[in-house]
């Protein structure tokens, strides 16, 4: 098959949510549509499964939340799907943001009850940073929410998007009916199932076709009739170029974890989603169909198997076509790297692959060679651009509790960081580690992953700064000065760029008038050639 052809059979997406929207059990039901599991089973039973698919973490078994993102891949009418399963827990948001940075669109799944939550629209502004392209999906409808027309308002008001539904719901909660596909004029009427693929899709003419007054209850016909004939009037019908330019969004209603309306999502997900495209680059734009290959780490991630210490770098390809045993250049080392043995996902099952293209995501084991945002080519001196790390907000000094065990909290401080789960900044004289973060659960998890995964155990101190910024300077002699005018409050980044500590929000503005000739960034963006003030 040529490239572009194997191209435009790729979809990779993420999707994402507000923690408990019902965002991994929605995975799992792609993942038994797409045969990649023969049952599927609700987050929290334990009758079926202990644990979803994609929460493969002990920590996630343990608190039944994502806290890193899983790679999953499945074959669906010849479509070649790429999940990636984001973290909905605020705290891991910094995960979520790159991850978007892997993918060409993204599923937003919303809770009918609750609506739109605080951290839906802190990922939608993400999204619409990158024009991503957005299909909502609102879940459980098999509960009493909220009035689908008022949610529709919800979702264009506070996500800043227009929305257009392709299927509608037919009552909710105990009275719930099934859902109307608007786009295809289908039927699909409600089984209670968590374990199997529902059959019950009846074609139809359109809404007034006479084969529905046989099927639902005059009061529920004449309900839907109503509905669609405003929908109609009000909203435009999908204008695909506006949905991939992420103006628009199509809205789909179900239930997932009762496997409902989540064929009529993936269907017309797979129909409208783009395939891989154009990516940017600090060098240049580099397209999909490019005969070379290039692509770039978004996650680390180390004992994926807790039996063996590998660690997997996760890459998003986007031209060309990666082959096996074939040497790369990898970008920032200027060396020539090949790979024995890249894998492709179904949670923390791992299958060798001889082949990937782009849209695909590989993990390829690492000794330590690798940092997120790293790019590998054909030889090419390529920069892949939009993978920051953002200024943290919560800040605590490292204290080793073991000293016998320095050498592993070294190691697995190092190697957490790597990955993403936060940001590591040493401070002299002392060689002082502070690590940074954006929420309090990540401390958890790197003392839980450091003390059973590495044999280390630790405690931290709270440290009371407002903000950690990046500085540079095109005046050397200014930037030393600064430095050792503020040493107190100057740590270093594994890639040992100076890093001021802001004490309070007065304390930065002060600095920021006072050292005209520094520049304070708030991610690390600036370090490609994009500086952010």
């Amino acid at each position: 098959m040529r490239l572009e052809d194997e191209i435009k059979r790729r979809r990779t997406f993420a999707i994402i949510s507000h923690p408990d929207a019902g965002k991994t059990t929605l995975t799992e039901k792609f993942l038994l549509f797409g045969g990649a599991i023969q049952t599927a089973g609700a987050v929290k039973s334990n009758k079926i499964r202990k644990t979803a698919t994609s929460d493969f973490m002990e920590i996630e078994k343990q608190r039944g939340i994502s806290v890193a993102t899983s790679v999953m891949g499945f074959e669906y009418k010849g479509i070649k799907v790429n999940i990636l399963d984001t973290p909905g827990h605020k705290d891991f948001a910094e995960d979520t943001y790159r991850t978007l940075t892997a993918v060409d669109c993204v599923i937003l799944v919303v809770d009918c009850v609750k609506g739109v939550e605080e951290q839906t629209e802190k990922l939608m502004e993400v999204c619409r940073m990158r024009n991503t392209p957005v299909i909502i999906f609102v879940n459980k409808m098999d509960r009493e929410g909220k009035d689908p027309f008022d949610l529709l308002d919800e979702l264009e008001e506070k996500l800043n998007i227009h929305v257009r539904p392709l299927s509608w719901p037919i009552s909710m909660g105990s009275t719930f009916q099934g859902v109307y596909n608007l786009h295809n004029k289908s039927l699909n009427l409600f089984e209670e199932s968590k374990t199997s693929i529902s059959e019950n899709n009846i074609h139809i003419e359109n809404v007034f076709d006479n084969t529905i007054e046989k099927l639902l209850h005059e009061r529920y016909v004449k309900q839907l009739r109503e509905d669609v004939e405003l929908i109609e009037g009000v909203y435009h019908t999908l204008d695909k170029a506006e949905y991939l330019a992420g103006n628009i969004a199509p809205v789909f209603f179900g239930s997932a974890i009762n496997n409902f309306g989540v064929k009529e999502l993936l269907e017309t997900f797979l129909e409208i989603a783009p395939y891989p495209g154009t990516r940017h680059t600090a060098e240049r734009e580099v397209a999909s169909t490019e005969e070379a290959f290039s692509g770039f780490v978004f996650k680390i991630h180390a004992n994926l198997d807790p039996n063996h210490r590998d660690r997997i770098v996760f890459l998003r390809i986007c031209s060309g076509k990666f082959m096996r045993n074939t040497f790369y250049y990898h970008t920032r080392l200027g060396k020539k790297m090949r790979f024995a043995s890249p894998s492709m996902f179904m949670a923390n099952d791992k299958n060798l692959v001889e082949e990937a293209f782009p849209g695909d995501v590989i993990g390829l084991y690492d000794s330590g060679s690798f940092k997120i945002g790293d790019t590998l080519s054909e030889g090419e001196l390529l920069h892949y651009k939009g993978i920051p790390s953002f200024s943290p907000e919560i800040f605590r000094e490292v204290v080793n509790r073991d000293l016998f065990k320095s050498k592993q909290l070294d190691k697995g401080i190092r190697q957490l960081t790597e990955e993403g789960v936060a940001q590591l900044f040493v401070q002299q004289p002392g060689n002082r580690k502070i690590i940074g973060t954006v929420g309090e659960l990540q401390f958890d998890v790197i003392q839980f992953r450091l003390e059973h995964e590495y044999g280390a155990k630790c405690d931290f101190t709270p440290l009371y700064f407002h903000k950690a910024c990046w500085v540079t300077s095109d005046d050397k002699k200014k930037l030393a000065e600064f430095e050792q005018r503020k040493a107190s409050v100057i740590a270093y980044d594994k890639e040992e760029n100076p890093v001021f500590f802001a004490e309070s929000e007065w304390g930065l503005k002060m600095a920021q008038q006072y050292f005209t000739d520094i520049v304070f960034h708030f991610t690390s963006e600036f370090k490609t050639g994009k500086r952010k003030h």
